[in-house]
């Protein structure tokens, strides 16, 4: 399995203030559905962070999100190892299938492919 990306969650009420905060450290929005903004560098746009107000189908917010290439191989791995899985594998209306799973310090990990 090939990790693609790793992106901080921010939970934050001051979405507009937090575009403008990662702005000034050259970020620049390449997602927005409302609920969930992604920033990313234009040089390295593999270097993101999302600004969201609460999942909009999830019981929580992740702590942060891993894109995977495989992500039915990650579930699998993760349920043969007796993690933690939080919001079980789907696929979600904006193009993506995830799960969300907790590591061993607490954190959520939404885990996700686009498909």
């Amino acid at each position: 399995m090939t990790v693609r990306r790793v992106v901080p969650n921010i939970q934050s009420e001051a979405v507009q203030e937090s575009r403008e905060f990662y702005g000034l450290l050259g970020f620049e929005e390449v997602m927005n559905h409302g609920w969930i903004m992604t920033l990313a560098s234009p040089s390295s746009p593999a270097a993101q962070i999302s600004v969201m107000t609460g999942d909009k189908t999830a019981p929580l917010t992740p702590d942060m999100s891993v894109e995977v290439d495989d992500v039915d191989a990650a579930y699998a791995l993760m349920q043969q190892s007796g993690a933690e899985i939080i919001h079980p594998l789907q696929d979600e209306e904006w193009g993506v299938r995830r799960f969300f799973v907790r590591d061993p310090n607490g954190r959520v990990i939404n885990v996700l492919g686009h498909r």
